[in-house]
């Protein structure tokens, strides 16, 4: 990762982790600002930040499904992140987040009654948030949504809909009725996005071959290029940092 950015990331407890992926948190210590790209990872990015020239506001950052301009990591700034899983949307954010598939919401300032302060301590960010998801866990994970997206997860999103819709006891119809109702995409769509973060994890040590359920060499490399709008050996390649996932997953 590049000299002037600090990342670190912390898991969820165990209550909490059918809901949430991780907190993270990044911090631009240069005088300068950093253009990143953006690549899909499944994950719905609840973030809080603040720079010495931006003011401090809180985004909700949708589903991606392909490469998109981040944009910029400003100047001497500081951001905090809950990275939810799927299941989140309904359980925890309550709302639907099918507008926002690859873009983003600002948040009212005191969303989850957080504040500017409460960047200025990574740990104790993680516990307040983590209280404020348990609060709102008002009921369980349905049954059939629990196993879909534990089959999803675990596989790294290999099995095939009709697969998971029988290993569920929940028809493809509802699951995509329900998957385009509450995230924007098809549970397909969203399966070719965990194997594509799959593969990321593999490209970033320099595996430059299909690892995760891909036909062949060339199938790998036309999904991935679909997704990303890069060739493996670009994003490993990686220049200057230019991809903030395949940095963090490097720093690992």
């Amino acid at each position: 990762m590049h000299d002037n950015l600090e990342y670190i990331s912390s898991q969820p407890k165990q209550n909490i982790s059918d809901f949430v992926d991780s907190f993270w948190c990044i911090r631009n210590t240069s005088n300068e600002t950093l253009e990143t790209i953006g690549l899909p990872d499944g994950r719905i990015d609840l973030s809080l930040f603040q720079s010495s020239e931006e003011p401090f506001r809180i985004t909700l950052l949708g589903l991606g499904t392909k490469q998109y301009e981040k944009g910029r990591i400003p100047a001497n700034s500081l951001t905090f992140v809950i990275s939810f899983k799927l299941p989140a949307v309904e359980y925890v954010l309550q709302e639907s987040i099918a507008g926002i598939v690859n873009s983003a919401k600002n948040l009212e300032l005191d969303f989850w009654d957080f504040n500017k302060r409460d960047l200025e301590d990574f740990e104790l960010f993680c516990k307040k948030a983590s209280l404020k998801i348990e609060s709102l866990l008002l009921k369980e994970l349905e049954t059939r949504k629990q196993k879909l997206f534990k089959l999803a997860y675990q596989t790294n999103g290999s099995m095939t809909v009709r697969e998971m819709s029988e290993k569920s006891g929940w028809s493809s119809r509802q699951i995509n009725r329900y998957f385009n109702s509450y995230f924007g995409i098809s549970l397909k769509e969203f399966c070719s996005i965990l194997r594509f973060r799959a593969s990321l994890e593999h490209i970033a040590k320099g595996k430059l071959f299909p690892e995760e359920n891909f036909s062949d060499q060339t199938h790998f490399i036309k999904e991935i290029k679909k997704i990303s709008g890069s060739l493996p050996k670009e994003l490993f390649q990686n220049k200057n940092d230019r991809f903030i996932l395949l940095s963090a997953l490097s720093s690992k």
